[in-house]
C-alpha cells in the first residue's frame, strides 16, 4: 500500500516504513506527524484519487533527524571584466519515517 502526500507544497510517494527526504520541518525530532493532503491511495487492487485530496485519508509519520544537504556552489562571471562572484548553498532537509497509511 503506498498514497501520494503533498507535504510543504511538493508531492511525495509515501510507503509504509520508508524514509521520506522533505524540505525542513521545524518540529523537534522523535514528534510525530498526520500529513491529511494525500492526492491517491493504492493498495495494489483498489485506487482511490482525491479531487484534489482523498477524503478521510491520513498519514502518519515519524520526524527522525534535521540534516544538511550537498553543498552547492555557484559562480557567477563576466569575462573580461574582473567580475567574479563565488556562493555556495547547503538546503535544510527533514528526514521522515512514515509510519502508517490510512483510507477511509
Amino acid at each position: 500500500m503506498y498514497a501520494l502526500v503533498e507535504i510543504k507544497g511538493k508531492q511525495y510517494k509515501a510507503l509504509e516504513g520508508a524514509h521520506l527526504t522533505v524540505d525542513k520541518i521545524d518540529i523537534e525530532d522523535g514528534e510525530v506527524l498526520e500529513f491529511d493532503s494525500v492526492l491517491m491511495i493504492s493498495d495494489g487492487d483498489k485506487t482511490s484519487v482525491g479531487t484534489p485530496y482523498v477524503k478521510g485519508a491520513k498519514v502518519t509519520a515519524l520526524v527522525n533527524e534535521q540534516i544538511k544537504g550537498k553543498k552547492l556552489t555557484i559562480l557567477k562571471f563576466k569575462r573580461r571584466k574582473g567580475y567574479r562572484k563565488k556562493q555556495g548553498h547547503r538546503q535544510n532537509y527533514s528526514v521522515l519515517t512514515v509510519q502508517n497509511i490510512k483510507a477511509k
